[in-house]
């Protein structure tokens, strides 16, 4: 309908601009999960790193994952209560990591705890409180914890990544671009 009404090459430009509107549309309502790494871009899960500071500079959400990158032999990560956070208690942990390499998906709100358990490390400010807000996914969370696995990320990230999305754009645009040709 759109092309009788118009000349053939304004009928063409015309698909070509609703075509490039529609893959806009498409990457923009991809927005997935962020991926953290503990403690980046300056440390990682160590003595070193203010956490409080890490974490307060970020906005987690629901789907968000964080990643715990470490030595096995000089720390591990407890997730904790509030209490056993405030007090560095590393006697009745919710969970505990300890590969190195230790991937988190934070699934609810609220607030997860997590420090390491070697002695004297939390005390020494190894431990961090993530808030975790909804995400802008329509789909509610799950009414569990944050589920953990020791699984490596699927891809190597640095700060933060967007990788669903990135992917998925980028398959869009070749798409588009192939039927401009």
């Amino acid at each position: 309908p759109l092309q009788a009404l118009l000349p053939v090459p304004t009928a063409m430009a015309a698909r070509r601009t609703i075509l490039l509107a529609m893959a806009s549309m498409a990457i923009l309502s991809t927005a997935s999960a962020a991926i953290y790494n503990v403690g980046e871009p300056g440390g990682a899960w160590d003595l070193s790193t203010n956490y409080g500071t890490w974490a307060s500079s970020r906005n987690f959400q629901t789907g968000d994952q964080i990643v715990f990158k470490y030595s096995p032999q000089a720390h591990d990560v407890l997730e904790v209560s509030k209490a056993d956070y405030d007090s560095c208690s590393t006697a009745s942990p919710v969970t505990t990591f300890n590969s190195g390499n230790d991937v988190v998906t934070l699934t609810t709100t609220g607030t997860s705890y997590y420090i390491c358990g070697f002695p004297g490390h939390c005390a020494g400010g190894m431990k961090v409180k993530i808030d975790v807000m909804p995400g802008s996914s329509s789909s509610p969370a799950p009414a569990s914890g944050p589920s953990a696995s020791n699984a490596p990320p699927p891809t190597p990230v640095s700060a933060a990544t967007n990788v669903e999305a990135t992917g998925f754009g980028l398959a869009v645009l070749l798409a588009v671009a192939g039927l401009m040709a």
